[in-house]
């Protein structure tokens, strides 16, 4: 997902047969586009946060009231409101921080994916951060690397999205790009699409990261990233 349809796609994957066939893949989605197209999904995994963090949503309702609250403002205090309990969970599994959905330009399009859940919700889903329904939280690159892939570059070289396309099928034989196999090349919006619906087929078989109980209640304000724990070839095979 971006902040415009521009850089946002979809695609669906049919499950249920031999192969996991790319039915559609669709670049410059808009939100009409994804709520229609995603009614008859089963899971609907999204790139972006679905939520902010709760220590820098109270900062701001304190701040905008013109509190007069000492505020610590060093660096220990700025990363609880830059960061969600999901991204320090991420951090700890893959070493790397996601982006700041309160400092980063992540915010814009979180902005927009609040939208897009207000319209799913509008639409007759129920929608849990948390992961739990419907829709669910995801990290294409971080998920690729979890499945032992090398991501370097891939989002900015078609060539190296086409070696990293044919790696994916020799790891996992049973999928089948379709007719969409050039467009996952060529656009890198294209390839994470797919590659989304790979995670979110991975929190629905129970095979991906969940918030524990305790923070159960914060995950489904913040929300929840959910990163495979499993190989890519449990996808289907399960």
């Amino acid at each position: 997902m971006a902040a415009q349809p521009k850089g946002t796609a979809l695609s669906i994957i049919d499950w249920s047969k031999r192969h996991a066939e790319v039915l559609s893949l669709t670049v410059n989605a808009n939100d009409e586009f994804i709520v229609s197209e995603s009614r008859d999904a089963v899971k609907l995994g999204i790139d972006c946060a679905l939520g902010w963090p709760i220590e820098f949503v109270d900062f701001l309702n304190q701040h905008s009231k013109g509190s007069d609250q000492l505020l610590s403002g060093d660096i220990e205090w700025r990363r609880r409101l830059a960061y969600r309990e999901t991204d320090r969970a991420v951090r700890e599994v893959t070493g790397r921080w996601p982006l700041s959905v309160s400092t980063d330009r992540l915010g814009l399009t979180a902005m927009r994916c609040a939208g897009l859940l207000s319209k799913l919700n509008a639409d007759g889903v129920e929608i849990d951060r948390s992961g739990a329904g419907k829709v669910v939280e995801i990290y294409p690159g971080a998920s690729l690397r979890l499945w032992g892939f090398d991501t370097a570059g891939y989002r900015t070289s078609a060539s190296l999205r086409s070696k990293l396309l044919a790696d994916i099928r020799l790891a996992a034989p049973w999928f089948s790009p379709g007719a969409y196999a050039d467009l996952m090349v060529e656009s890198c919006d294209a390839f994470d699409a797919v590659i989304a619906n790979f995670a979110a087929r991975s929190a629905q078989l129970g095979l991906s990261t969940a918030a524990p109980a305790t923070l159960q209640r914060q995950a489904s304000i913040e929300g929840w990233l959910a990163l495979p724990k499993t190989q890519l070839a449990q996808l289907h095979s399960a």
